[in-house]
């Protein structure tokens, strides 16, 4: 199968990807395993991959649309839960990070993409960027809405997220050659 560039790409094929991203998302929720204030899932896998296979913009549109999902009622938030009280919660600036995490690890992995030999490489520093980018609106957003200090927010709300969360991004880094060979693009 010829490699398309992805500005090449059939706009259906690369919608289709994005609301297909967007159902993986809210799928990857269903599983919430509660530690403390903040529930461990199955999303940073999928937003790491969304980061590596999408473009900026259409990482947007993935996220994006499955944030819309949630803040109009859907049940798509982590514990099955949505609407914009989980949004405005201790634990929304994760949700909120997903969007600005997928987008930034995106146009970080672009940018080291054009500069490195292996995809690896720019794979894992994308995935760095957008766990960071999602930690940091997380953190903040659950020290401002509990009054918690910088440093319980760090120990409740990151600190126990960290090897799993490696442990994902490294899951991702391992897919997104073949989700972007599948999408006819460069593996």
């Amino acid at each position: 199968m010829a490699r398309t560039p992805a500005h090449d790409r059939p706009p259906a094929l690369e919608l289709t990807t994005s609301a297909l991203l967007a159902a993986l998302l809210a799928g990857s929720a269903v599983v919430a395993v509660p530690i403390g204030a903040v529930p461990l899932t199955l999303q940073t896998l999928v937003l790491v991959l969304i980061a590596l296979t999408q473009r900026p913009k259409r990482a947007a549109l993935s996220v994006g649309v499955y944030l819309a999902a949630g803040l109009v009622g859907l049940p798509v938030f982590s514990g099955m839960r949505g609407g914009f009280a989980v949004v405005l919660g201790p634990t929304g600036g994760y949700l909120l990070g997903f969007l600005a995490g997928a987008v930034a690890g995106s146009w970080v992995r672009e940018r080291v993409a054009a500069s490195v030999t292996w995809r690896v490489v720019s794979d894992a520093v994308a995935s760095i960027a957008v766990i960071a980018v999602v930690y940091a609106f997380g953190w903040l957003q659950l020290m401002l809405v509990t009054s918690m200090g910088a440093v319980p927010a760090l120990l409740v709300g990151v600190v126990p997220f960290v090897v799993p969360d490696a442990l994902k991004a490294v899951g991702a880094i391992a897919l997104a050659p073949l989700v972007r060979e599948a999408m006819g693009a460069r593996p």
